[in-house]
């Protein structure tokens, strides 16, 4: 096996442990029933992009690549569920950004009523992940699956950003918390981001499951996340005492 036909090359144990992309939901995303669903919970008509907004977005980024592979860079469920067609993976790590539960979910792990709480990349520090290698030949049809899924709602602004690697810096995609949106919260206190964690259920599932996929994940990888582990530990403590 080589890079050109593994992509897992540089990581075998990962091949069990991520999702093959056609058993992902995020490659079927039914804007329709969340339209249906967010008006049912009194959501306004506005409360996402229109689809032209979307692909206008899409397009402006994409332009920058020059006829090149488009690599992702992942820090959440894009690690263990990407629902791309990747080429290859690698350790990665940004330097400028965190991990940081300061997005509130009113969809898919939380309610109007009950939001929960999604882990995105804030200004500051360093954040270790993943970084998935796009052909240049599947991006186009690929990306409009990310985008689909990262850029439904004005909670991202997605940029190009250098990420090291073990094999070397690339520039990779990466899907920045967008302080501007209605759902971005900042630094709660650990205990109220816990709380708003341990009970929250929405489209997807329940936001303890992501959390403790990502800490499953985040372990497998031997990654330390010293603030993510702390509101683990509490999320999991509030949800113990609620049962």
């Amino acid at each position: 096996m080589t890079i050109d036909t593994d992509p897992f090359f540089h990581l075998p144990d990962l091949r069990p442990r991520i999702s093959e992309p056609s058993r992902s939901r995020y490659r079927s995303v039914d804007l329709g029933a969340m339209d249906r669903k967010m008006r049912e919970a009194g959501f306004p008509p506005s409360w996402r992009r229109t689809d032209q907004e979307r692909e206008a977005n899409r397009a402006a980024v994409l332009q920058t690549l020059r006829h090149r592979d488009l690599w992702v860079f992942a820090y959440g469920s894009l690690m263990w569920d990407p629902g791309l067609h990747f080429c290859e993976v690698r350790m990665a790590a940004l330097t400028g950004f965190h991990r940081q539960f300061c997005l509130r979910s009113r969809l898919g792990r939380g309610s109007f009523d009950n939001p929960g709480l999604m882990a995105a990349l804030h200004v500051g520090g360093t954040c270790n992940g993943l970084a998935f290698r796009i052909q240049r030949d599947m991006i186009e049809a690929e990306t409009r699956i990310l985008w689909s899924r990262e850029m439904v709602m004005l909670a991202y602004d997605p940029r190009l950003v250098e990420v090291e690697t073990p094999q070397g810096k690339v520039e990779a995609l990466a899907f920045v918390i967008n302080p501007a949106s209605e759902n971005y919260v900042g630094a709660l206190p650990l205990r109220e981001a816990a709380a708003m964690i341990a009970t929250a259920h929405g489209l997807y599932g329940s936001n303890l499951d992501y959390l403790d996929n990502l800490a499953v994940h985040l372990n497998q990888l031997n990654i330390r996340d010293d603030a993510f582990f702390q509101l683990y530990d509490c999320a999991r403590r509030l949800a113990g005492q609620s049962v």
